[in-house]
């Protein structure tokens, strides 16, 4: 329950929907009620006129059932006598098809309503998943299937959609057509009425039983969804891989016996799901048999106290409070499947971010004297991955960070910009611990440029102008030549406007890597990051990429990670990483002179 209620305060304001969607409903229920009460005076005209019952004078007001029925049979009293039984019938019809109006044009108000609460909520819980998931820490996505996140973000929120969201007309609308229904059973016999509430615990205790494991179910189809959505996620990114390796009966196989576990679950769910409208049907009929034996015996000992046409409303009326009995038993099936999507949401919405703002942040605008890693250690999970690290790194200066892989170089680095907080030590600049700074603002001193270029799929310009407004078309231009890449975006079919794809698709990967470093020049930051940002170049790219990088490293203070030790030659300062810890440091003539593991590197790589 507390789920649902959940999910429905992504409809507040309240007085946006409820007043104008409980205002409509009663007028539907209060009209769709009187359409089936006409069914007697119809009756009573069409077969039997003599038994109308005469009403000469109008009847005083008052709030009750018996002052809108005495007002009615005034009104045909006056037509049959002035016009005949036949424009009595007309006028009966009339008046039925005017109720009819009434109840379906307000039952079509009370349904606008809800769609529009309906796409609301839905619009509600799509941007604060967005919004979540652009806020979590990049620790989160590391321990998290992708496939079901993306699950999450577009099967689970269809799921509350189709069920839960789809429901709320049949979880507030029927409950007062039963109650309207139910008042006018009470009025006519409340002694039928008695015996068909006494029935419906046995209705409520079966269709329940068959629900029951529906929400257990639904759990397990959303994860093996999650799984089946990472098993297209992984085939669409490695479709290389698959091939070269001819593993396609491989991935085949793995998808084909996740499918087949969820085709097996949904079956089951599905058929639970189907049982409980058939039911309540059942359930329904069989009750509605013993009212009418229970008439029946009634109207024999001559206790019925109603004429055939009042008895055949009474059938009528009953029949009304059946369907809406059972559309709430069926969305009741179908709302606990829902209930488990909006969990998994929930979980998400929920998850603690792991990079936590201080309680009084300090400002902080630019970068003014030195970066100093003080007794930092690190771990991700059990084992230490930085271990003691000791490291000054002054205003302006080039710090290249080398080392085996494994070593912890993009840890280190990793810790500047807070994807990660310092397990031991502490992580100053300009002597605030980084912890202390308001994130935004630390991460406004810094750029970074990666490995893998990250770019998305949108134009050329917009990718260098990322998370920047109101930039000009001098600036972009700019920022692009000093990366060396407005030769080939100029040679492109629309030029700063081409569309480069997904993650840059349509470009080679120098492309990729200065659209990046273009992009990292028109954020123009006091600190830079480089994260082997050529070692996956081929030589005439790299050449290119370095010369880029050279113009933008001038005068900012750069920490540099790299395996091609020809990159760092000039660097002011080489950290030499192994196993976590720095085991030397020095300029690049130094290590050669001093014949330790940066020299036993450089040897290495010597043609």
């Amino acid at each position: 329950m507390g789920t649902f209620k959940r999910i429905l305060s992504y409809a507040k304001p309240y007085s946006r929907f409820w007043p104008g969607y409980f205002v409509a409903s009663i007028f539907s229920v209060i009209f769709g009620v009187m359409n089936y009460a006409l069914i007697n005076p119809l009756l009573e005209v069409l077969f039997d006129p003599d038994s109308v019952e005469i009403h000469n004078s109008l009847p005083e007001f008052s709030l009750s059932v018996d002052y809108f029925k005495d007002i009615f049979q005034y009104y045909l009293t006056q037509v049959m006598q002035a016009h005949g039984a036949l424009r009595a019938l007309l006028f009966v019809c009339l008046f039925l098809i005017v109720t009819s109006l009434i109840s379906n044009l307000t039952r079509f108000i009370s349904q606008k309503i809800l769609v529009d609460m309906k796409t609301y909520v839905m619009k509600n819980i799509r941007r604060d998943l967005f919004n979540k998931i652009t806020r979590l820490n990049v620790d989160y996505f590391h321990e998290q299937r992708k496939g079901d996140i993306l699950s999450s973000v577009s099967n689970d929120v269809n799921e509350i959609q189709n069920s839960v969201a789809s429901s709320f007309h049949i979880l507030f609308r029927e409950p007062l057509l039963i109650i309207g229904f139910l008042a006018g059973l009470f009025y006519m016999s409340p002694k039928l009425t008695i015996l068909t509430l006494l029935t419906l615990p046995i209705s409520a205790v079966l269709i329940g039983s068959i629900t029951r494991k529906l929400r257990k179910g639904a759990v397990i189809t959303q994860t093996l969804m999650g799984r089946i959505i990472s098993h297209f996620e992984e085939a669409i990114s490695g479709s290389r891989i698959i091939k070269a390796f001819n593993a396609q009966k491989y991935v085949r196989d793995h998808f084909d016996k996740t499918n087949e576990e969820h085709r097996r679950v949904s079956n089951a769910i599905c058929t639970r799901q189907e049982l409980a409208s058939p039911t309540s049907e059942f359930l329904g009929i069989s009750v509605a048999a013993a009212v009418l034996f229970y008439g029946g015996f009634l109207q024999y000992r001559g206790e019925l106290g109603m004429s055939l046409a009042d008895f055949v409303v009474y059938i009528a009326f009953y029949w009304r409070v059946l369907e809406p009995s059972k559309a709430i038993a069926s969305a009741y099936s179908s709302v606990q499947k829902g209930l488990v999507s909006g969990e998994r949401i929930f979980a998400i919405l929920d998850a603690e971010n792991s990079i936590k703002k201080a309680a009084n942040p300090i400002h902080i605008s630019q970068f003014n004297d030195c970066i100093e890693y003080r007794n930092v250690s690190f771990k991700y999970s059990s084992d230490y991955v930085l271990k003691n690290i000791d490291l000054t790194i002054p205003k302006g200066k080039m710090v290249a960070i080398v080392g085996p892989s494994g070593a912890g170089k993009s840890t280190l680095a990793d810790l500047l910009p807070r994807f990660y907080d310092v397990t031991q030590g502490e992580l100053l600049i300009d002597g605030k611990n980084v912890k202390d700074l308001y994130p935004k603002e630390l991460i406004a001193l810094m750029g970074v440029v990666n490995q893998e270029p990250i770019l998305f799929n949108d134009t050329v310009r917009n990718n260098i102008t990322f998370g920047l407004e109101n930039v000009s078309d001098e600036d972009v231009v700019r920022a692009a030549k000093i990366a060396n890449a407005d030769e080939f975006i100029t040679q492109m079919e629309d030029g700063y406007e081409t569309n480069i794809g997904d993650r840059g698709a349509k470009l080679s990967g120098g492309q990729r890597q200065r659209l990046a470093i273009a992009r990292a020049v028109l954020k123009n930051p006091p600190i830079l990051i480089l994260d082997e940002a050529t070692s996956a170049l081929d030589t005439e790219s790299e050449r290119l990429v370095q010369d880029a990088l050279t113009k933008l490293m001038k005068n900012r203070t750069s920490i540099v990670i790299a395996h091609r030790l020809s990159t760092i030659q000039h660097a002011d300062l080489i950290v030499v990483m192994k196993e976590g810890r720095i085991v030397e440091r020095g300029t690049h003539q130094d290590l050669l002179t001093n014949g330790g593991l940066y020299a036993h590197l450089c040897s290495m790589q010597t043609f």
